[in-house]
């Protein structure tokens, strides 16, 4: 019987681990616990790779070698287990990921990315490879709604191949755009991988999102950059839109107005208002199109205002006069600003001197001292305390560059607004957009502290209910699905972490943690030497173990290294996630080729795949050197918003 070729890797690979862990028993004079640690860690990757269950495997065999470092004590070693599960299943982190799966899959089922990727890929018709680009558009927008990788990739490759194949495109190309494209869901937020990481790394998830956001774009637009190049310079590997491909069709009350597509939409319209144009066209029908028409104005202008003002309004620090010690004052009375209001008498407010000492009773004048009296006479009376106001300032810069790439998209909005790209534009207000109101309505509300990570996602689930509602797919079908699935990898995902916290705390008690950590320390590493190792072994596993696996198992033992090189554990989050997309796509156990070629069709061969994927690997690495040689892609916004 002949193995296949991954089945090999699979087997040398685990002889490696196998052979290594046999090797550092043997070299050793005395057998520690911390050794028994790291025969236990191999022992882990190994079992899975022969296809054991993750999270019973890490349950499993923390609980055997947390009985050995106890000298056989079963009372301690279920102690450790139930102590273990409970501290991992109390983290309200952990309540958001059912909720953000969920409304992946509600997103899912009620079929958007047709839609998305149909306005999409007209939209950039002019664009050099355009089915490629809005393939991994309508993935990365997809991706972010969902965040499930499996989905995103079978349906693109349901949607999307068929079509690039029969437009000519290049096998691996359009193979390498769709598995690379669907990836993007486990870095740009709300990434479930982000809210495993920051649970297991101690870290803030809102800063986790706000640090993703803008390296999820860079990585975007590297994809897309190369798309555009390769079509350029191999224009037979992505050939452009045929003409046949463009064609947008109006409506019929619309091709009563005119059936060429590229009459300038605007004019047309408003001259149809009246005369004999719109005699057989409803005022109804000319007036929606025409709201249309001005809606992006409407609403630049409505973001334009309201976010002027809020970037250039500051609320003043109220000002208090405060009295020196010992002086006296003029009565405080309520009409005065600042200080303590004294209670009412009589209907009269009662007037108290701020002096020291016992005071008069109500209705008797204070006495004073002469010489007090004396010294009060010299002082200016008191100036009340100025009422608090707002002040502004100048607009800040990035004020003003987003106003001008706002404005220049709405101005060549209006300069090309022909009645095809009016129907694209409807067409995108039906998919693209209530997508993005879904998405920024998420991401806004935790980055910008309106709600927490658990809160946005209940709001998250709320919003693709009802967009799968609008969309008429809300059945009692696709709502038991949803649930089932749902339910089916949050119970995944809860074992994964509670096998990971007996797992880690049999670890620490073996004393491999500190190990490994003496190891490293004797290797004196500079801070990039460190994250190039570690990084590298984090790509290499990324070979036979998939990204969950390698956050519970071995985020636990880098984490407490990141103290000793001064690397800022949000940092190291981004630099994990931008490689962690390596685990999907490297070759030969690479999920998301495997997705793909299930739904391909048989002449599309897994070797071809795997080749189209390589470039994508490389973009990896890309983005990977671009964010350690300049942090502040990922960094500057969450030191804005939060430091």
């Amino acid at each position: 019987m002949k193995i296949r070729r991954e089945l090999w890797f699979g087997l040398v690979f685990m002889s490696l681990v196998v052979a290594g862990a046999i090797y550092m028993l043997l070299s050793v004079e005395t057998i520690t616990n911390g050794h028994l640690g790291l025969l236990m860690l191999s022992l882990v990757v190994t079992a899975i790779m022969l296809g054991f269950p993750t999270a019973f495997t890490l349950m499993g065999m923390g609980m055997i070698f947390s009985w050995m470092a106890y000298d056989q004590n079963t009372i301690q070693t279920l102690d450790l287990m139930v102590q273990s599960a409970y501290k991992t299943m109390a983290s309200d982190v952990l309540i958001a990921i059912p909720l953000f799966v969920f409304m992946g899959y509600l997103v899912e089922r009620a079929n958007l990315i047709e839609k998305l990727f149909s306005s999409l890929h007209l939209a950039m018709a002019r664009i050099p490879g355009s089915l490629a680009v809005a393939t991994l558009a309508t993935c990365a927008i997809f991706a972010t709604a969902t965040g499930i990788v499996g989905a995103v990739v079978t349906l693109m490759g349901l949607l999307a191949l068929p079509q690039m194949l029969r437009a000519g495109y290049s096998v691996p190309l359009a193979a390498g755009a769709i598995t690379a494209g669907g990836c993007l869901g486990i870095l740009i937020p709300p990434s479930v991988l982000l809210i495993v990481y920051g649970a297991t790394a101690g870290v803030s998830v809102v800063q986790l999102y706000a640090g993703a956001f803008f390296p999820g774009l860079m990585l975007t637009g590297l994809y897309i950059l190369y798309i555009i190049l390769v079509a350029k310079l191999k224009p037979a590997w992505a050939p452009p839109l045929s003409a046949a491909d463009r064609v947008v069709t109006l409506p019929p009350l619309t091709q009563k107005l005119t059936t060429d597509t590229s009459v300038y939409a605007f004019t047309r319209l408003v001259g149809a208002l009246k005369g004999r144009r719109n005699a057989e066209v409803p005022l109804s029908h000319i007036l929606r199109q025409l709201s249309i028409v001005v809606l992006p104005g409407l609403i630049f202008l409505l973001i334009a205002v309201s976010s002027f003002k809020a970037a250039t309004t500051v609320d003043a620090i109220p000002v208090y006069d405060i009295q020196p010690i010992g002086s006296y004052s003029e009565p405080v009375t309520r009409e005065d600003s600042g200080g303590l209001q004294s209670p009412p008498l009589n209907g009269d407010e009662l007037q108290v001197p701020l002096s020291s000492g016992v005071q008069e009773p109500p209705g008797a004048e204070p006495s004073i001292p002469s010489s007090l009296a004396a010294s009060m006479a010299s002082e200016e009376p008191a100036t009340p305390a100025e009422p608090e106001t707002a002040t502004t300032r100048d607009a800040p810069t990035w004020w003003w560059v987003c106003f001008a790439i706002l404005g220049a998209l709405v101005t060549l909005f209006y300069l090309f607004l022909s009645f095809a790209r009016l129907e694209i534009f409807k067409m995108l207000l039906s998919s693209f957009f209530p997508l993005m109101v879904l998405i920024i309505s998420v991401l806004g509300s935790i980055v910008m502290g309106l709600a927490t990570p658990t809160e946005a996602a209940a709001m998250g689930a709320l919003g693709g209910f009802v967009l799968a509602a609008a969309y008429r797919r809300l059945t009692l079908r696709v709502l038991q699905e949803a649930v089932f699935l749902t339910a089916k990898t949050s119970a995944m995902v809860c074992w994964l972490f509670v096998g990971s916290a007996i797992f880690s705390a049999a670890f620490a008690l073996l004393g491999g943690q500190n190990l490994v950590e003496e190891w490293v320390l004797s290797m004196d590493l500079s801070t990039t030497q460190f994250l190039i190792m570690s990084q590298v072994v984090i790509f290499l596993l990324g070979w036979p173990l998939e990204w969950t696996e390698i956050i519970v198992i071995f985020m636990p033992i880098f984490i407490p290294l990141l103290d000793n090189f001064g690397v800022d554990p949000l940092f190291f989050g981004l630099l994990v996630a931008l490689n962690l997309q390596t685990a999907f796509l490297s070759p030969p156990v690479a999920m998301a080729a495997f997705y793909l070629k299930g739904v391909a069709p048989k002449h599309v061969t897994l070797n071809q795949i795997f080749l189209g994927m390589l470039p994508f690997m490389g973009i990896q690495i890309l983005a990977i050197i671009m964010l350690y040689q300049f942090p502040a892609i990922g960094m500057w916004l969450p030191e804005l918003l939060y430091k």
